[in-house]
């Protein structure tokens, strides 16, 4: 985060950026373009922007296009976005006169936060209508999928975030046990740095991957409670709970467990660290098994891992992680033919599909995963047993609060000695954001 001469014209780029990104998204929404092929009509295909636009989700999103649109009857006009660009690019067509029919999107405050600007249409009446109750499980429903009373976003995939490590360099530092307290993984990441092996790889470039750290950290120290009211401007970022979870942190830096300069990196950069050998450990969504998987890295060989340890005692153990859905906007100019394509993406063979390819949980217990390997299962196994699931900081709080909160971290990350100051500035943010509240 900085001061405010620099982040106005920083701001002014990115909305610069934002809009022309969502002329793209609507030349493609008005265009005569098709997945499946030209001469229809736009009015008569179903329009959709999604962020799985990656090696990974492109492959994914490729085959479930092709299977909804056998399935629905309807074409799709299909038009992929970069995720950071779609971030903002997607606020701007929502707000515009051409949005399209169906959008991909982050569960959590995100969601509500379009609920709130009323930009997206009630999904109870197709819910009903396509026995969506029997492909998503209640407590999935409750949390992701429905905002002020009503259903809004049907979840498509989701993830878990673990502490992905390289097997062989613990095995090479002499660690035979995965930690499971604080004091433990401190001691862990001493033998692995007395052993030339950097602790912890950490690419935060696009912010995004620092926060997991931060999130872990509070909720294990003041409790997925606190962390609820923080995420809502009930707590504060100056207070003390969130300075001792900072401190934490602060304490890994200054040990030197992190690898240099984190905010040049990318988490694949880091990731390669990791099955490389040249660091031990990356906090990072299961996204990372696909990555690896596609990279020939062998899962209980080339990776594994373990939860984020316990640092309170007494503290529930939250599994954190995003929730991706599917939602249909407010201005759909083909509602029926954006419902029948929702209700594939419900499909046991469409979730099936995104979570082999894209390294992800299925929502629908119909989805077939067997194939998944073994890494996969333990992470599922993981959360089906921890007592809470949180959505991580930039979808549990609201858009623009997450975004200030992000460059807060990054400026931790940046200078972690000057700690007080990001939180202070973050508050800032949090005092105008939450006026009223």
């Amino acid at each position: 985060m900085t001061n405010n001469s620099v982040a106005l014209p920083r701001r002014a780029v990115k909305l610069a950026a934002a809009a022309s990104a969502a002329a793209l998204f609507a030349a493609a929404c008005g265009s005569g373009d098709s997945t499946a092929g030209q001469g229809s009509p736009a009015a008569a295909e179903v329009s959709m922007v999604h962020y799985f636009s990656d090696e990974g989700g492109s492959k994914a999103m490729a085959q479930v296009l092709s299977l909804c649109q056998t399935k629905s009857g309807e074409k799709i006009k299909n038009s992929p976005a970069e995720q950071e660009a779609f971030k903002d690019a997607i606020l701007v067509q929502l707000a515009g006169s051409n949005p399209p029919d169906l959008l991909s999107y982050w569960a959590g405050a995100k969601t509500q936060y379009l609920v709130d600007q009323q930009r997206l249409a009630p999904l109870d009446d197709v819910w009903a209508k396509s026995g969506l109750d029997q492909a998503i499980p209640a407590t999935l429903t409750e949390a992701a999928a429905t905002y002020s009373g009503k259903k809004y976003l049907l979840p498509l995939d989701y993830h878990y975030v673990g502490m992905f490590y390289n097997p062989k360099a613990m095995a090479k530092a002499g660690v035979t046990e995965m930690p499971k307290t604080w004091d433990e993984l401190l001691a862990t990441a001493d033998k692995l740095k007395a052993a030339g092996i950097t602790p912890f790889a950490l690419g935060s470039k696009n912010r995004w991957p620092a926060q997991f750290w931060f999130d872990y950290l509070l909720l294990r120290t003041a409790g997925p409670d606190y962390r609820a009211q923080l995420m809502a401007g009930k707590a504060k970022y100056t207070d003390p709970q969130v300075a001792e979870a900072f401190d934490r942190w602060k304490q890994l830096f200054e040990k030197g467990y992190f690898n240099d300069n984190p905010n040049g990196y990318d988490w694949p950069d880091a990731s390669d660290m990791v099955s490389s050998g040249k660091a031990a450990m990356t906090l990072m969504g299961t996204w990372i098994s696909g990555y690896w998987d596609g990279n020939q890295v062998k899962a209980g060989e080339g990776y594994d891992f373990f939860p984020f340890p316990e640092v309170t005692a007494g503290i529930p153990q939250a599994s954190l992680g995003p929730v991706d859905g599917f939602a249909i906007s407010a201005g759909a100019g083909n509602q029926a033919g954006a419902e029948k394509v929702l209700a594939c993406l419900a499909s046991p063979e469409a979730q099936q599909t995104i979570a082999l390819t894209q390294g992800a949980l299925a929502p629908n217990p119909k989805a077939d995963l067997s194939a998944q390997n073994e890494i996969m299962h333990k992470a599922a196994e993981v959360v089906s047993k921890s007592p809470v699931f949180a959505f991580n900081y930039d979808l549990a709080t609201t858009p623009e609060m997450s975004d200030a909160g992000l460059n807060a971290l990054a400026q931790f990350v940046n200078n972690p000695a000057d700690a007080a100051t990001a939180l202070q500035e973050a508050q800032g943010t949090a005092d105008g954001v939450f006026a009223g509240s």
